[in-house]
């Protein structure tokens, strides 16, 4: 079964660590967990930052590369072949000119034929005339008058026509129905028409030749041409297209025969536009027709009222400059893969001995200075490595040093020592004394060999001490098995009066369980006295440079001696002075006890007995002093408590008191 006794004696405890926590977390704002948390979070890993930097590098790189290759490649390619396309125009554009002044001379050499020789003699001429000339399909000579063309005379190659079963009418159907021919004709110079119908699937060329003109008539030769050899001069030529028009826009020659067959008009496009405007007889222009760009060249031929035209797509000039450039690209992102995990490996490398000493300096920042890292590299890393484990035994003795020296010294007094905060001399501070005292060690020691008294003594005061720490209390000294302390001189964490009477209440509680565990063991009870005092202090390094303590002086000290006398004479455990009941009296249960006088005071000092926290939930916690006399086991007599004057030499009463 659970003993109520010790219940209520660990819920006291857990209320005082509860408030010990808070404060902290109010004063400091610290938050262990978050600590934690944050001890290894980075943004951006020294790993991740090597392999982003190279990786960036190296597709920068190969961006620019890629860039500038691309369009010195493009820049080149497009040079090359505006050259050959201009190459490939004059070239086409000589061969043509031959070819059409070869027609002319031929046709008007067949005119004067069939303008004065005898039939006989004429189809002689004939048969040979067309052995020698493929080409050429029908020759006609005609007369204009009145604006009307009438067939004088013609001729037509006999063996195309019955190979192609064609009438002997056809060709001079065409002409006749050819409003161009007469158009042409009427301008007395040679010029080339398209003359095909829609219904034909061989194309032809017309050739309007003058040929005599006289006061009364005026004869033009009419000449026929097959294109087939023709068209493949102009046949495309790599990636090179390359046609013929008419200063109109016609298509004369096409590669595509249907272009040719159905008299397309590319008047439209900007190649043929900047041909007819153009003052010189050739050119270059890049262009679009709307869906894509292209490179084209141009030659005008004055001599058939006409001009050569030779363009490229674009997308077929640079596409191998293209697929070059998506090769370079998959050649740069594996390069890009390839250089991360080569990076990732290397940062490796650094970053783990890095992370080592990461994980070692959070160690080391909580205390613990056992390292256990060893250099790795022979780089800045490993003497970097070499460093922290000679600084880190560096800081184990130092802590060892500042641990002895706290078992002698306040470890708040120590801090002040080690970072040189603390001089000869004191300063003025606000702070709570607290003199605590057992009752009648003496005789508790009687009967106590020499190593029992310390030991006993020692475990009383961990007790003790343990209430002035947990309450961010400093333990001042020690005179025998009395306590000074204080709160507020050396830190200000908290209010220090509250703190004070807080670690004064856990004394109590603490004083129930070393007697619970005395009565155990047929050992006799302890009682102690805390007497305490809020007020100014000298506070400082008192002494000489060679030997000193810090330590509190001060009439508030005095004061607070006096009133932890004052507490066997008043049968309390816990007594504070006025000065400090009014900055606790909205947080304490108090009993106001009577006025006494102190040597070196006029005024009478007026002192209370400590009952409990007014928060208190506990329903065990006492009401009121004749209850805490009970709990704490004090005895007292009533009729003794009287009004008292405190001496200044023995710091005892004039009056003896009841439990003297």
């Amino acid at each position: 079964m659970s003993n109520p006794e010790n219940e209520k004696k660990e819920t006291l405890e857990s209320y005082f660590q509860k408030k010990y926590e808070d404060t902290v977390r109010k004063q400091k704002m610290i938050d262990p967990s978050l600590e934690r948390r944050k001890a290894y979070r980075v943004n951006w890993s020294l790993q991740l930052k090597l392999m982003g930097i190279n990786s960036l590098i190296v597709i920068i790189t190969s961006a620019i590369i890629i860039v500038l290759a691309t369009h010195f490649f493009i820049a080149d390619s497009e040079v090359y072949i505006r050259e050959e396309n201009f190459k490939l125009v004059d070239l086409v554009g000589i061969t043509v000119k031959n070819f059409m002044s070869s027609t002319i001379l031929k046709s008007k050499q067949m005119a004067h034929v069939l303008d004065g020789r005898p039939s006989v003699s004429k189809k002689k001429f004939t048969n040979l005339f067309f052995q020698h000339d493929s080409d050429i399909l029908f020759i006609g000579l005609y007369k204009l008058k009145n604006g009307t063309l009438n067939l004088s005379n013609s001729i037509a190659k006999e063996e195309y026509l019955s190979q192609n079963k064609i009438n002997d009418s056809f060709f001079k159907d065409i002409v006749s129905k050819s409003k161009l021919v007469k158009d042409k004709a009427l301008t007395g110079s040679v010029a080339i028409i398209n003359i095909n119908q829609k219904a034909q699937d061989i194309p032809y060329l017309g050739i309007v030749i003058p040929y005599s003109k006289t006061k009364y008539e005026t004869k033009v030769i009419v000449t026929i041409i097959g294109i087939e050899n023709l068209i493949t001069s102009f046949s495309q030529r790599g990636l090179s297209q390359t046609f013929m028009i008419d200063l109109n826009g016609n298509v004369l020659v096409h590669p595509e025969k249907e272009k040719v067959l159905f008299v397309s008009n590319m008047i439209s496009l900007p190649i043929v536009q900047e041909m007819l405007k153009s003052p010189i007889g050739n050119g270059q222009k890049r262009y679009s027709d709307g869906e894509k760009y292209f490179i084209g060249s141009f030659k005008k031929i004055d001599s058939i009222n006409g001009g050569i035209i030779s363009n490229v797509p674009e997308e077929k000039v640079f596409e191998a400059i293209y697929n070059i450039q998506r090769r370079n690209i998959y050649i740069s992102v594996i390069s890009v893969f390839t250089s991360m995990i080569v990076m990732f490996l290397f940062a490796r490398t650094i970053s783990k001995p890095i992370i080592s000493l990461l994980s070692q300096t959070h160690k080391l920042s909580h205390g613990d200075f056992k390292v256990d890292i060893v250099p790795t590299t022979q780089d800045e890393v490993g003497l970097l490595t070499k460093y922290f484990i000679q600084m880190s035994k560096g800081l184990e003795e130092r802590e060892k040093v500042k641990d002895a020296l706290g078992r002698f010294v306040n470890p708040a007094v120590v801090n002040l020592v080690i970072n040189n905060k603390l001089k000869l001399g004191g300063e003025n501070r606000t702070s709570a004394i607290l003199f605590s005292d057992m009752r009648n060690f003496t005789s508790i020691c009687e009967n106590l060999s020499p190593e029992e008294v310390v030991e006993f003594l020692n475990e009383y005061l961990s007790f003790m001490v343990s209430c002035v720490e947990l309450t961010f209390g400093v333990v001042d000294k020690f005179i025998g098995d009395a306590i000074v302390a204080t709160w507020g001189a050396v830190d200000t964490l908290g209010n220090p009066a509250e703190n004070a009477i807080n670690s004064a209440l856990m004394m109590r509680d603490q004083v129930l369980r070393f007697n619970a565990k005395r009565v155990k063991e047929n050992k006799p009870p302890i009682q102690i006295g805390c007497g305490l005092n809020f007020g100014p202090v000298i506070a400082g390094q008192i002494g000489t440079l060679n030997h000193s303590e810090y330590t509190v002086i001060g009439d508030t000290v005095n004061l607070a001696s006096r009133v932890e006398t004052l507490t066997k004479s008043f049968g309390v455990d816990i007594l504070i002075t006025e000065r400090m009941y009014q900055e606790v009296k909205d947080i304490y249960v108090v009993e106001r006890m009577k006025e006494i006088f102190v040597k070196g005071k006029k005024e009478p000092q007026i002192t209370y007995a400590i009952i409990t926290r007014k928060d208190s939930t506990d329903l065990e916690t006492p009401k009121n002093l004749a209850e805490v006399r009970n709990l704490m086991g004090i005895q007292f007599d009533e009729t003794k408590y009287a009004t008292f004057v405190l001496k200044e030499e023995k710091y005892s009463l004039e009056e003896e008191s009841p439990n003297d």
